[in-house]
């Protein structure tokens, strides 16, 4: 029987690595993969396949998609769409280096790495603006119910859709805000990290409210800071049993909805995204059986 990979319902870990790639032209990336499915999948990796890459080696996932690129008022979101994502997780940094490079030496005859973001935990799984992040993220059965794919059949069942996104934020510019502006632009104390119902239409939590969408919009988030010599910001992660919840939440954030724009682009604004299909686990190994792998 199939499950979900397990990292994905762990706890975000003290520090990971991101790796996106894109299938070199007129190679054949069956060996590849089929490489990456023979190692362990175990809490110290995730791997996603985004569309193209699964529709061009013949299988059929529904509802797996491209991420779609938005305008709204004054904001964009981009897609920058990749073949192949693998979330590396643990406790020490020269470990995930090692195991990052090994998974791009197993690929690179068929795969070329377009981004590379090392992620950390700050505090309590805080963002680096200050305000904790995943606060309403669904907890156990609930947590499942939210991020994995039941009911699809074999080789389906036990997967999740995650949208990843890269947020760079402008701290300085954040910083420049007195308290209030900040707490308006979260719709959260930061100090106490309680929701206040004074807080403008724009502030985060009520823009992303998941019970205030129908359907629901539950999601299970597992963003991470990073931070390097181009910038800070966060690694969006998001889990789900479709994207549907997701592209809910952005099309609001983006004032797609009734045009007002969520405050975190006062800030921060995102430079990549991408959707992908995590497999499930079969006898601890990817289950690519829905791809004919």
């Amino acid at each position: 029987m199939s499950t979900p990979q397990p990292g994905i319902l762990a706890d975000v870990p003290p520090l990971s690595r991101y790796l996106e790639f894109t299938r070199i032209r007129d190679t054949d990336p069956r060996p590849a993969l089929t490489a990456l499915a023979a190692g362990p999948v175990d809490e110290s990796v995730v791997i996603g396949l985004g569309a193209g890459l699964v529709m061009g080696l013949g299988g059929a996932v529904q509802g797996l998609r491209h991420f779609p690129a938005l305008t709204g008022p004054g904001v964009e979101v981009p897609s920058t769409q990749a073949d192949l994502w693998v979330w590396v997780r643990g406790t020490d940094r020269g470990v995930i280096t090692h195991r990052g490079r090994a998974v791009e030496a197993l690929l690179k005859d068929a795969f070329a790495r377009v981004r590379l973001v090392d992620g950390f935990k700050y505090d309590i799984s805080r963002d680096l603006s200050g305000f904790e992040d995943g606060t309403e993220n669904p907890k156990g059965d609930k947590a499942a119910e939210a991020a994995i794919a039941t009911g699809r059949g074999a080789g389906l069942d036990g997967s999740s859709f995650v949208a990843a996104q890269q947020w760079a934020h402008n701290l300085t510019h954040m910083e420049s805000l007195s308290q209030k502006e900040r707490d308006d632009i979260v719709g959260r104390h930061q100090d106490t990290n309680e929701e206040f119902d004074e807080a403008p239409d724009s502030a985060h939590v009520k823009r992303t409210a998941q019970e205030s969408f129908e359907p629901v919009a539950f999601v299970v988030r597992r963003s991470m800071p990073w931070a390097d010599a181009s910038g800070e910001g966060l690694m969006f992660v998001a889990f789900g049993h479709s994207f549907d919840a997701y592209e809910a939440q952005m099309r609001r954030m983006t004032g797609l909805e009734d045009g007002i724009v969520d405050g975190l682009f006062r800030y921060s604004r995102p430079i990549s995204g991408s959707f992908f299909w995590c497999p499930p686990v079969l006898d601890g190994h990817l289950d690519l059986s829905a791809m004919g792998v």
